[in-house]
Formats: C-alpha cells, structure tokens, sequence
C-alpha cells in the first residue's frame, strides 16, 4: 500500500485482527511506550462500536465512506475482512457441507482512533493532530510533508496516503465531512443492519455509552497502550 524512502510493515490484515483483544500480535512501534500530550482528557469521547453479529458484509459502509469524503478509485478509509475459522475441506457442523458459508464473518478495518495515537507522536510537522473540540485523530492536509512516519508508526496498518491529495489519511469518524454538519459518521447512517454505533462515550445518557456497559466488547491490541476507541462485538464459539 505505501512505497518510499519510509519502510513500511505491511501485516496481512487478516491475522492482524482475528486475535481481536487477545494481543496476538507483538508490534514495537515508535513512540508507543510514551502518552500522546494532545490526548483529551475533558469533553467529548467519540467511539464507534462495530458489532460483528450483525454485519453480513454488504459493503454498504464502505461505499458510503468513499463518496462523503470524496476518495480518490482504489482508496479507502474502511474496508470489510471476510474471515472463516474453519478448516478448508472440512464438514460444517450446521449444515454438513464442505463449501458452505454458515461461519462466515466480517471485520472492520479503518483507524483505531487511539488516546494514545503512535502517528500523532511521531509526526514532526503536527500534521497528524487531535481535534480539540471532538477529540478526533485527523490530518492537516496543509502541514503534512508526505513523510509517512505516521503510516510506517501505525500498528493498525491503516493509514495511507491519499493519491489526490498527496498527504497522509485516516478515518476520522466523518469529522470534517459529515460531523461537523451534525450528522453521523458517513458509514453508520447508511449500515441498514445497524452494526454500527457511534457516540460520546463520556455522556452517560448516550445509546453507545450505555452500549458498552452492557455488551462484552474486544479492542485490537490492546496491550500496546494505543487505547484505541473503536469497539467490537465479536461473534463468539459457543462452549463446548
């Protein structure tokens, strides 16, 4: 995804996020160990909660995301992993059947939208910034130098560089698209199947602040002390 001066470690997203919460993969990424100084503290704490139960990988989300915020062909903010746990070949026990898609997932891949944001601490010029009225990880296009210590930083593998645009990207919750118009993030208010939530954590009253009290929720990696703000409910085996 990214070619230049910079090296980039390209993890398969696959194994990247099925050890969703179990910190599966160790990744010693700049800056990591230190706390993000831009990191709010008061105000808002928008999360999004992305619950796997229910996404059947229409790719509504995606399509929506690329046309609110204007994606040049062949970018993306979010995609969809399409994950099975079972073994090729072998007998599903729903159906009995060796090609079937009964335990077929999906996963969301986009931004983490960290507290503690490795591509903040390590962009030299503050490109790469906290909004201080929201609390967003996002991207000023006019002081980015193109560097991309903040993509080969990332231990998400998800930010990229914006082929029209030159500077670096990353989901940022719709923030200058559809936030700021005081409407949801692009990708929620078009996902029919209501797999996605959004909201402001810090208000107890919201439906995603109650959500999380509620729901068994993972994060990827966790052990890194990103503190990532973006949530899953994932569908689990049942006990044998």
């Amino acid at each position: 995804m990214v070619e230049g001066d910079v090296k980039h470690i390209n993890l398969p997203r696959r194994d990247l996020l099925k050890g969703i919460g179990a910190g599966s993969l160790a990744l010693a990424t700049a800056g990591c160990g230190s706390t993000d100084p831009s990191a709010t503290k008061a105000g808002p704490k928008y999360v999004m909660v992305f619950d796997q139960t229910k996404c059947v990988g229409c790719g509504r989300c995606e399509d929506a995301c690329n046309q609110a915020n204007d994606l040049p062909a062949g970018i993306a903010r979010l995609t969809l992993e399409r994950q099975s746990d079972r073994v090729e070949g072998a007998v599903c026990k729903k159906c009995g059947k060796t090609d079937c898609h009964c335990d077929r997932k999906y996963v969301r891949v986009s931004c983490q939208q960290c507290d503690n944001a490795p591509c903040i601490m390590v962009c030299p010029t503050g490109a790469a910034n906290r909004d201080p009225n929201t609390g967003i990880v996002t991207m000023d296009g006019d002081k980015c130098a193109g560097c991309k210590y903040c993509i080969a930083a990332c231990p998400y593998n998800v930010r990229y560089i914006n082929s029209d645009t030159d500077v670096a990207d990353n989901c940022d919750f719709c923030l200058n698209s559809k936030l700021a118009k005081g409407e949801l993030p692009a990708c929620v208010s078009q996902c029919k199947f209501k797999a996605l939530v959004f909201g402001d954590a810090n208000d107890p009253d919201s439906y995603v602040s109650k959500l999380l009290q509620v729901k068994n929720t993972s994060r990827v990696k966790p052990h890194l002390g990103t503190d990532p703000n973006l949530y899953y409910i994932t569908i689990t085996k049942p006990e044998v």
